[in-house]
């Protein structure tokens, strides 16, 4: 799906000199989940990722791809969306937004901050500080009756 950010494709090496400007050292198998997951908007889960780094005929375990992806959630490169408690996606735009997840589909829609408003925000805890309001609105298709 579209994002209402754009972003330019980043070659390979300005991938590494995102991952070494962020604390991360640049190896094969961290570049190419990187390319894959931050070459363009994207939304990926890990499994998607995986395949997609297998397919080129790499070999990569698991724990390396979910290894990474936290190492790139961490560090701020990416960002991690929590869908459910057995899914996360990983989203490649940076810039603050919020999301349209179809439960049928399991799509993520990007949608731009300015399109969402808030008439008022819960008061935080005692000693707390808001890091950042991320809103995911569920959607399905809509039901179509006889009389519709």
């Amino acid at each position: 799906m579209s994002t209402p950010y754009p972003q330019h494709p980043l070659s390979r090496d300005a991938l590494a000199r995102e991952l070494k400007g962020h604390g991360l050292k640049p190896t094969e198998q961290r570049l190419r989940v990187a390319e894959i997951l931050m070459s363009s908007p994207t939304h990926m889960t890990a499994e998607q990722i995986l395949a997609a780094v297998r397919q080129g005929g790499r070999r990569v375990s698991k724990a390396t791809v979910y290894n990474t992806l936290k190492a790139l959630a961490e560090s701020r490169l990416v960002r991690q969306i929590h869908l459910d408690p057995e899914r996360s996606v990983y989203d490649s735009t940076r810039a603050p937004h919020h999301h349209f997840h179809d439960i049928d589909t399991g799509e993520l829609c990007d949608i731009h901050p300015d399109d969402i408003s808030f008439s008022r925000f819960p008061q935080l805890p005692e000693g707390m500080e808001a890091e950042a309001v991320e809103v995911v609105i569920r959607i399905k298709r809509k039901r179509v009756t006889a009389s519709e």
